[in-house]
This record gives structure tokens, C-alpha cells and sequence, in this order.
């Protein structure tokens, strides 16, 4: 987990959303989101590494991840991507916030939200 990841789960608990970490969402990969909304088939990636060459902007690990977030639209998953200067700037929060009211008016979720 990143310190991003950490402090995107604080500010989602101030507003009274809970995401699963770590979430697994394919049925048969080994997939997952470093944070989603399960019922709301919302996930959330924070894309670390942005300016050190990491994995997610290296032409390999690029590649992945469309193919990644390719099968989890074809699931039915909305996927929220976001930096870590997003996270601490309170970018991110307002984003999935929204997207969480979005969601759940869509889909008449039932659960909190914020």
C-alpha cells in the first residue's frame, strides 16, 4: 500500500465511505483495485510512479494495465484513475465523492454515501 493509497482512505472515511482495499474483481485473473466500491462496481486507482519512470508509464506495465481496466469495463466496473498529487490536493476525494452519488442514484444503491 502507498502513503497515497493510505491517505485516500482516510479522507473517503471523513466522508463516510468505506472502499474495500485490494479488491480482487475478475473472476479468473488475479486483478485487482487498490480501492473500489463493490456494490457500485466504482473502482479507484492511484497511478504512483509518475515521475520516476514507473511501472504504470513504462510501455510494458502501460499495456497491462489497459488490458486491466479493458476487462474491467467489459465486467461492468467504472475505473477512477488518479495521481497522488491528485490525493493530496483533495482532487481525488471530490472526485469519487462525486462519482459515488453518481453511481448510486444510477443504480439505486442502497448503502451510505456521502
Amino acid at each position: 500500500m502507498s502513503k497515497a493509497e493510505d491517505e485516500l482512505i482516510f479522507q473517503c472515511r471523513a466522508f463516510n465511505l468505506f472502499p474495500e482495499r485490494e479488491h480482487r474483481f475478475h473472476p479468473e485473473r488475479r486483478w485487482r483495485f487498490d480501492l473500489a466500491f463493490p456494490d457500485l462496481k466504482l473502482a479507484v486507482e492511484v497511478e504512483g510512479g509518475l515521475y520516476v519512470g514507473g511501472r504504470h508509464n513504462r510501455g510494458a506495465g502501460f499495456e497491462a494495465d489497459l488490458e486491466k481496466y479493458g476487462e474491467a469495463q467489459k465486467l461492468g466496473w467504472t475505473v477512477y484513475r488518479c495521481s497522488p498529487g491528485m490525493v493530496k490536493k483533495g482532487a481525488a476525494i471530490a472526485t469519487i465523492r462525486d462519482l459515488v452519488k453518481l453511481k448510486a442514484a444510477t443504480e439505486n444503491y442502497r448503502g451510505e454515501t456521502a
